[in-house]
């Protein structure tokens, strides 16, 4: 999946340290916690995309990031909006493939919630014995 290529591939630089991405928080005054968060995040995220029933949650995940991610290229870009394209239809890819696979999500979360109930039932009757 070429979105999930995409998003694999810039973790590199962003985890490796390499020297541009380095400069480039630098200069827009972020700490180098926000390189490893995003590259965490990426990374996680496209892995997710990778796997079908992650899909549409990585998806989800990788949509706020992207709006982050343009936000923040529109505001430091000083005038220059076209710096923007790349997260902007980066985000618009992600928002796409979220909302394809929303009913993978909502059965994710749904058997995430009824699993939780499960066990909060057995640990009630177990302590109640």
């Amino acid at each position: 999946m070429p979105a999930a290529a995409v998003f694999l591939f810039d973790t590199y630089g962003k985890l490796l340290g390499d020297p541009l991405v380095v400069a480039a928080l630098d200069a827009m005054g972020f700490g180098q916690w926000l390189r490893y968060f995003v590259g965490v995040a990426e990374l996680a995220g496209g892995i997710g995309l990778l796997v079908p029933i992650l899909s549409g949650l990585a998806g989800s995940c990788l949509v706020a990031l992207m709006i982050g991610a343009t936000v923040i290229t529109v505001v430091q870009a000083q005038g220059q909006i076209v710096m923007a394209a790349f997260p902007a239809v980066t985000l618009l890819v992600v928002a796409i493939i979220a909302w394809g696979r929303r009913d993978r999500t909502i059965r994710l979360l749904q058997r995430s919630t009824s699993r939780t109930e499960r066990d909060d039932a057995r640990e009630a009757v177990i302590t109640a014995s």
